[in-house]
């Protein structure tokens, strides 16, 4: 699907992504603070997912479901090791944990899992926040 180009050009839009990820982090943060462990690991999801989507912003690509969002990024920036693998398996721990913590109301969220997810996310935020740095460096 394609993007809209009515204001602005490809890093505007990544960079407004990029600070939407940087909100749901900052929420991820504040609900683990408080114990909310489901809610953490949510929001550290969506900090991942609006990362992803910032470094897609860049092709003019964007995908409605949120599965062929990220098997799009590991086939495009993890196979072809513009991203570690270590990170790609980061990712599709995040998605799993994100998805068991939404939909299986027997699954049990626990707060190391939690601070994990928020780990995972500032790194993939601050991966890809740099990937971004260096394609508008070379413009």
């Amino acid at each position: 699907m394609e993007q809209h180009k009515d204001i602005g050009d490809v890093y505007d839009l990544a960079a407004r992504r990029l600070e939407v990820a940087r909100e749901d982090l900052d929420t991820a943060k504040a609900n683990l603070q408080a114990e909310h462990y489901r809610a953490a690991n949510n929001r550290a999801y969506y900090s991942i997912y609006h990362a992803i989507t910032a470094v897609f912003a860049l092709e003019n690509k964007a995908y409605k479901r949120h599965k062929d969002n990220i098997a799009n990024f590991n086939k495009d920036y993890i196979k072809t090791e513009i991203f570690s693998r270590g990170l790609g398996r980061r990712i599709g721990k995040a998605e799993e944990v994100r998805h068991n913590s939404d939909y299986d109301e027997f699954y049990l969220v626990t707060k190391e899992e939690s601070i994990q997810q928020v780990e995972t996310a500032e790194i993939v935020l601050e991966e890809l926040k740099k990937y971004l740095e260096m394609k508008k460096a070379e413009k």
